[in-house]
């Protein structure tokens, strides 16, 4: 077998490991499936009575935040399923996996690879409350969402896999995660609409890479359930836009997240 069929195979061993872990991991399904579910439900309800007029009055609290429900699910799973490197360094697994005939590169894309797959596997189960909530999805809207889903989810296990490759315990990393994750998500404009926001909150979301995931989430949606010119009014960036920078955001996590993979002891 060639180099490049050696390193595409180690980079899937990486990826099947990481799948099959979650897969068997019954809990940590549950336990991502409930956090966002009770945000939807309970923080919509509560939330709902303050946040009449959305979209002109066409528009429920819980169908506002249901795409920010999506990213949410992507977000704190992909974030989290790089806490594999930090539990395989604390093991030894890790250096096993380091002395292996695989590039670094390889490995690091394989986790990158497995975090997002399971990543956008929660984002798909939330799909569900999709028609409860009385939003219309077509199979096209659908195969957007699981596409914009996948790269949020691999721009964002890029950041994870970023900061755990220099943690050496799991109580670093967690700490570093919970100091990162929450103004990434709350900033993002998953709860309320970014437009009319305080100056400084609209600076810091144009850097939030979470926000160019939530807004075409949102678009996509509700296009079928909202006036092009109120939906126009609840995003903030072209499509394509939005795409792109999502892109650049995952290669600067991802470069340096390789190299310092690379520089593993």
């Amino acid at each position: 077998m060639g180099s490049v069929g050696r390193e595409l195979k180690g980079a899937f061993t990486i990826w099947y490991r990481d799948v099959l872990r979650f897969s068997r991991d019954r809990s940590r399904i549950l336990a991502s499936f409930g956090q966002p579910v009770l945000f939807l439900f309970v923080f919509g309800a509560g939330l709902a009575p303050a946040m009449t007029g959305l979209g002109a009055g066409q528009l429920d609290f819980k169908q506002f935040i249901f795409p920010g429900i999506l990213g949410m699910a992507v977000l704190f799973t992909s974030i989290f399923s790089s806490v594999s490197i930090v539990w395989d360094r604390e093991f030894g697994f890790l250096k096993e996996v380091m002395v292996a005939p695989v590039s670094r590169t390889a490995v690091a894309l394989g986790k990158v690879a497995g975090g997002s797959t399971v990543a956008m596997f929660q984002g798909i189960l939330m799909l569900i409350f999709a028609p409860i909530l009385g939003i219309k999805l077509t199979l096209g809207q659908v195969t957007a969402l699981v596409g914009l889903m996948l790269l949020l989810a691999a721009v964002m296990t890029s950041l994870g896999i970023l900061i755990a490759a220099r943690q050496r315990t799991m109580e670093g990393f967690h700490m570093i995660m919970n100091f990162i994750l929450l103004p990434l998500f709350f900033l993002s404009g998953a709860f309320f609409p970014l437009r009319g926001v305080p100056l400084w909150m609209e600076w810091v979301s144009k850097i939030d890479p979470v926000t160019y995931g939530i807004d075409p989430l949102r678009f996509v949606a509700l296009r079928e359930s909202l006036p092009p010119a109120i939906l126009q009014d609840l995003t903030l960036h072209p499509i394509g836009t939005n795409i792109a920078v999502m892109a650049a955001f995952g290669v600067a996590f991802l470069v340096p997240a390789i190299w310092l993979f690379s520089k593993q002891d």
